[in-house]
C-alpha cells in the first residue's frame, strides 16, 4: 500500500539554485518565508564559494517563479562587530512579532565555540538590527512564536547535550524582552530505538497557529548504516500554553525521494526553514541536500486530520 502523500512536491522543483543567483555561490537552501507587502519573501541561506553562509532576500508575486534577488548578500556575516558570525550565518527562520509590529529573524551564528541562536529585528528586510546571541553554543534551530504567553516572548530551540546518551531535544523557553531567556523546559525528545527521529529532533519551520493548537514540523534525524536521513514530522501544541503537547506524529510525514533531495552537498536531507498559510493551503520551503531550495503543497486540514489519527504513542504532556 502506499504511504498517504500530505506535501505535493511542486513539479518545478527545484524553484532556486545557485546559478539563478546574481552572483557567485555554491548553494543556496534553508530559507525563511513570510508574504511582505503581499509577495513572497524568502531569507536564503547562501553558501559562498569559501564555505562560509550568509542570508539574501528573494522576492516573487506568485511564490514558485520570477524571483528578484538582491545583488549582493542582505545580511553578511559581521565578525568584526559579532565575533559569534565568524564562521557564517545560516538557516533564518522569520516570525511577526505582532504587538511590537516588527520581523524577528532567528539564525544560526557559527561561532568558535560552535553553533548558536542569534536574533535580528527588521522592519523591511533590508536594514536588520542584530540582538546578538540569545542562545549559547551548541544550540540552533530556533524560532519565535508570534505572540507573548502570560507577558513573555517563547521560543523553541534544540541544544545538544555533551553528555553521552543524552539525546538532542527540542526545548522551550520564555523571555521578558527577547534578550534574556529563561524557564527552559524539554518540549519533545528525540525517541530513542529504531524510531525515524531517534537520534536527534529539530524545528523546521516557525510553529503555525491553527484553530485547534500551534501546529509544529520539525525534523528528526535517523542514523543508518549508509549515512544520517533528515526527514519531517508533525506535532501540535496547545493555543494557550504551548507546553501542552497535544499530538505527536507517529510517522514521518516527508522525505527525501527525488534525485536534488538524495543527491548534493549533504545528501538524504529535506530541510524547511519556512512555511506560508493562505486560506488552507500551505506552501512549505525546504532546502534539499544541502544545495537546492524546492518548495511542497499540503492543505491544513488534512495535516490537521491526519495527525488526530496517527499520534497514538503520544498522548498529551507537559513540558519537563
Amino acid at each position: 500500500m502506499q504511504h498517504e502523500a500530505l506535501f505535493e512536491r511542486d513539479p518545478r522543483n527545484p524553484i532556486l539554485r545557485a546559478a539563478d543567483l546574481p552572483y557567485p555561490a555554491n548553494s543556496v537552501f534553508n530559507a525563511g518565508a513570510a508574504i511582505v507587502e503581499g509577495e513572497t519573501l524568502l531569507l536564503l541561506r547562501v553558501e559562498d564559494r569559501r564555505g562560509l553562509s550568509h542570508l539574501t532576500v528573494a522576492r516573487s508575486r506568485d511564490g514558485v517563479t520570477g524571483w528578484r534577488i538582491d545583488a549582493q548578500p542582505t545580511l553578511e556575516p559581521s565578525p568584526e562587530t559579532h565575533p559569534e558570525e565568524i564562521w557564517g550565518i545560516e538557516d533564518p527562520r522569520i516570525t511577526f512579532l505582532e504587538d511590537e509590529k516588527v520581523w524577528a529573524v532567528t539564525y544560526t551564528a557559527y561561532s568558535a565555540a560552535g553553533p548558536l541562536v542569534a536574533l535580528a529585528l527588521t522592519e523591511d528586510f533590508r536594514s536588520f538590527r542584530r540582538l546578538g546571541p540569545v542562545m549559547p553554543p551548541e544550540d540552533k534551530d530556533a524560532a519565535l512564536f508570534p505572540v507573548r504567553f502570560g507577558g513573555r516572548w517563547a521560543m523553541i530551540h534544540r541544544p545538544v547535550s555533551t553528555f553521552p546518551g543524552v539525546g538532542a531535544h527540542l526545548w522551550l523557553s520564555y523571555s521578558p524582552d527577547l534578550k534574556h531567556w529563561g524557564d527552559h523546559k524539554v518540549l519533545i525528545e528525540a525517541r530513542k530505538g529504531g524510531w525515524w527521529d531517534a537520534d536527534k529532533v529539530g524545528l523546521s519551520p516557525p510553529p503555525l497557529a491553527t484553530p485547534e493548537g500551534w501546529l509544529v514540523l520539525y525534523h528528526g534525524v535517523r542514523t543508518t548504516a549508509g549515512g544520517a536521513i533528515y526527514r519531517l514530522g508533525l506535532a501540535l501544541l496547545d493555543l494557550e500554553d504551548p507546553c501542552r503537547v497535544l499530538a505527536r506524529s507517529d510517522e514521518w510525514v516527508f522525505g527525501p525521494e527525488e534525485s536534488y533531495e538524495l543527491f548534493g552537498d549533504v545528501g538524504k536531507v529535506v530541510f524547511p526553514c519556512g512555511w506560508i498559510l493562505e486560506g488552507d493551503r500551505i506552501r512549505l520551503y525546504y532546502g534539499a541536500a544541502d544545495t537546492c531550495l524546492a518548495l511542497a503543497h499540503a492543505s491544513l486540514s488534512h495535516l490537521l486530520d491526519w495527525l488526530k489519527n496517527h499520534s497514538r504513542h503520544s498522548p498529551e504532556s507537559r513540558c519537563t
